[in-house]
């Protein structure tokens, strides 16, 4: 599979419109988990046209104009993995509050309850027919980044389209798509939470 990866430095050019497709595919890489202490490295972005679009952020005072004009465009569906992590640190450190959300891991585990395996490699596996190494997963993304490395985050988008179109799919026939719309309007408030170090599951008795 050939995929157009483009490693932008702090910001989207100018010249780089996303703004024309209505549904683009996201993911980011952090120095570590902790929104509280690890920094924001990196956003990908994919328009579903075999791109991959890598912003590599400045750490320093990340400004990215063009990067948040194009997160905050309430017309575009915006397709996440575990969009939980991903929308904690975005309103942290680029300091917005994103809508239109959809998660291929919340997608899954109300529609494939036929597997207890949620995560983007079985995914991908199962939808995509491709079986990508995670082994890049907790590798350094804070410095200069490696063709491997460019990889791994591209593999990270470009697949999440078809993804999110095969268990849109799943939902609706087996009638939990209204379920999982509902679902997805916590998604602000769990991020909320998150940040509020509510970790735990607050409906829990």
């Amino acid at each position: 599979m050939n995929i157009d990866i483009k490693l932008h430095k702090h910001d989207l050019p100018d010249e780089i419109d996303l703004s024309k497709s209505d549904k683009i595919a996201i993911d980011c890489e952090f120095m570590g988990l902790n929104v509280a202490r690890d920094k924001l490295c990196l956003v990908q972005i994919s328009s579903g046209n075999q791109d991959a679009h890598i912003i590599q952020l400045n750490r320093e005072n990340y400004k990215a104009p063009n990067l948040v004009k194009l997160l905050n465009n309430n017309k575009i569906n915006k397709i996440f993995h575990f969009a939980r992590a991903d929308l904690s640190f975005i309103k942290k450190y680029l300091k917005i509050e994103m809508d239109n959300i959809n998660d291929t891991k919340i997608a899954s585990k109300l529609a494939r309850s036929y597997s207890d395996k949620h995560g983007l490699k079985d995914l991908i596996k199962e939808f995509v027919g491709i079986d990508v190494s995670k082994q890049l997963q907790s590798s350094d993304f804070g410095g200069d980044l490696t063709e491997k490395q460019l990889l791994y985050c591209a593999h990270d988008v470009v697949h999440l389209h078809k993804i999110y179109k095969q268990l849109e799919n799943i939902l609706i026939r087996e009638k939990r798509f209204e379920l999982y719309k509902d679902t997805m309007k916590f998604i602000k408030t769990r991020v909320n939470l998150d940040l509020a170090s509510f970790k735990d599951d607050i409906w829990s008795h």
